[in-house]
């Protein structure tokens, strides 16, 4: 509604443009396709503005519990607030001044949870006491023995895009941009860790005996799936003025190791697009159990230790949540429609970091690579045609990494079209334009047209705008960059596909990108033979590589390989990252009578290692209760 609009623009008029960007509530949009259909909140009647949490981690009964403080903005004559809730145990709910609140929870919906609706009766601050639930989706509580050091538990969340609801009761979705702070309580041997600013130190403050309390600080509005946070056995490992890594004693210094260049990548974003605006970019290194490559959350971005193999072919992941900071961060897309706006973005930043720190053709192998992928997810979503090929659509109906490869594909198709020097202006000029504010793809392509397209109407048919942005498959004009790195693959692999002996290949040396170019790109059908002369000769099952592993054991399944069963069986059970496991379990569904038994089997033995959300999905494809 246009009166709560009114009522943010008047709070930003007595300071400059920049600060209020960053301490006024952010603008809700409320043109239709910005209408967020995985919330139960209305946040044009009533929203949240800030969270502050206080609350008590229970190891034993694998619960939080405690109070999140929020203060509300409400349009006039506003009565109650809705909120977003998945298995919160709420005792209460009070204003400011304990006075109870009127409260129910509506009835609950797969995935989204249940409307939590709190009546105001005037209150613009309301607290409300709970717990969370042991299997809240947003937490993974891990026993001792599934951490590196094997000798205290490890407790970590992970919000995107909608899990945040299961450990916090407010308006969890991307549009509804919120400053948060925290208490966190927690076994005194145990550190905590979060995506905020530390008040206190690294050690915490007393909080009565065998415990201590950590204090955390967000002031700058963010997406509420951006709060993070991690217990554990944790120690701290600077790599720069502005960085430094968090993880278990035993990997801090390898991470760190890994890690090395990430000042320089900090100096290579903002030369390009403007001023980091988050203060300290820290890396947490989290359990292999993590199920994604790497997590954006502000001021800690949280990191799989897959990406750890002491060559640094693998910190494109780093550059990518770094990069998030500008894209996804700043800049939010407001649904989850529009998630490209996030990832196709952050893929094409990278990109761009990677030249500017490693060079061109270390840029052009992961670009190239981008490509390859970005053709085998439109032929595995049914072809050019397919509506999951399209960027805005339907939310997380994208299929596979679209968002990524082809969201970036486009950006770059718009670099080459107009002159990187032209659109590096664009891009700088469009994050501190809607900095701290979230956007829509409507949004940006009216953004797009007004600042750089501005009305030259050869140029609007060269770009194609809304072909990219919202129909299925892809445009003439799509960019494909190749890489002499991996082109020097393609042709070891050529010889290979043509009978040529395993021996010739000569892979010392080979980062991760080679690895991936080659076994991916062998012929699908292979005999045992074939596959035992690849596998010894190349060392596949036994690589400490889990990509190469990975890529590996997809070869294997296909052909029914059984000698490669325990080694895939290792990785699954080692391995909690979505990206590396769950092509290993489709492909073993897709293989039938051999191949189903030993997804099933797999699962069973290994789901209690994985987070909420990757153990749900992976129930899924494997059928299972």
């Amino acid at each position: 509604m246009r009166i709560l609009a009114l009522a943010l623009a008047a709070s930003t008029m007595l300071v400059s443009p920049a600060l209020a960007q960053q301490t006024a509530p952010a603008p809700i949009l409320t043109t239709p396709e910005a209408k967020d259909v995985w919330t139960y909140a209305r946040p044009e009647v009533a929203r949240v503005t800030h969270v502050a949490l206080d609350l008590r981690a229970d190891f034993a009964r694998k619960t939080l519990s405690g109070t999140a403080t929020l203060d509300i903005l409400a349009a006039p004559g506003a009565t109650e607030i809705v909120l977003d809730d998945d298995g919160l145990v709420i005792t209460k709910v009070t204003d400011a001044a304990g006075k109870p609140l009127p409260f129910a929870i509506g009835t609950a919906k797969p995935d989204l949870g249940a409307p939590l609706t709190v009546q105001l009766h005037g209150a613009r601050k309301i607290v409300v006491h709970y717990a969370t639930a042991p299997g809240a989706s947003a937490l993974q509580w891990l026993a001792p023995a599934l951490t590196a050091g094997k000798k205290k538990p490890y407790l970590f969340s992970q919000g995107q895009p909608i899990n945040n609801r299961s450990w916090i009761p407010t308006q969890d979705s991307p549009g509804i941009r919120q400053t948060w702070s925290a208490t966190l309580t927690v076994p005194a041997d145990l550190v905590a860790v979060a995506s905020g600013a530390r008040i206190d130190g690294a050690k915490g403050v007393p909080a009565g005996k065998g415990w201590h309390s950590f204090r955390f600080r967000m002031d700058k509005p963010v997406p509420p799936y951006l709060i993070a946070f991690a217990v554990g056995d944790l120690a701290f490992q600077p790599v720069g003025p502005r960085a430094g890594v968090w993880t278990e004693p035993s990997m801090l210094a390898a991470a760190a190791k890994e890690v090395a260049d990430v000042e320089k990548m900090i100096d290579a974003a903002q030369a390009l697009y403007g001023p980091y605006r988050w203060g300290r970019y820290d890396m947490l290194v989290l359990p292999p159990s993590f199920p994604y490559g790497g997590m954006e959350n502000p001021t800690l971005t949280f990191l799989t230790p897959t990406i750890i193999t002491g060559d640094k072919s693998n910190v494109d992941v780093v550059a990518h949540e770094l990069a998030h900071s500008w894209s996804g961060n700043l800049v939010t897309n407001a649904t989850w429609s529009d998630s490209w706006l996030n990832e196709g973005f952050t893929t094409y930043f990278e990109n761009r970091i990677m030249e500017a720190v490693y060079g061109k053709e270390r840029a052009a192998t992961d670009a190239d690579l981008e490509w390859d992928g970005l053709q085998r997810d439109i032929a595995d979503a049914g072809g050019m045609e397919a509506p999951t090929t399209r960027l805005h659509g339907d939310p997380g109906a994208t299929f596979g990494q679209l968002d990524y490869f082809k969201g970036s594909t486009f950006l770059r198709t718009i670099e080459r079209t107009v002159g990187r020097a032209r659109w590096d202006v664009y891009l700088r000029g469009y994050f501190d334009r809607h900095a701290f504010q979230p956007q829509t793809t409507a949004g940006f392509l009216a953004d797009l047209r007004a600042n750089l397209v501005k009305g030259d109407a050869g140029l609007e048919a060269n770009l194609q705008l809304d072909k990219w942005a919202y129909a299925a498959g892809l445009p003439n004009n799509a960019v494909h960059v190749q890489s002499a790195t991996l082109k020097a693959v393609d042709a070891a692999l050529a010889a290979v596909n043509a009978g040529g002996p395993v021996s010739a290949v000569h892979p010392q040396g080979w980062a991760t990108q080679q690895w991936l170019r080659f076994l991916n790109g062998l012929n699908r059908q292979q005999t045992p033979t074939r596959l035992k002369e690849l596998d010894e000769t190349l060392g596949l099952s036994a690589s400490n590589n889990a990509y190469v592993r990975s890529a590996w054991g997809e070869l294997a399944i296909a052909n029914r390989y059984d000698p490669a069963v325990p080694s895939i069986e290792k990785l699954v059970g080692s391995v909690g990252r979505g990206l590396l496991i769950y092509p290993i379990y489709k492909d073993l569904m897709a293989q039938g009578d051999w191949g189903t038994p030993i997804a099933r089997r797999f699962y069973e033995a290994s789901k209690a290692r994985y987070h909420p959300t990757v153990a749900a999905g992976v129930a899924k494809i494997v059928g299972a209760d």
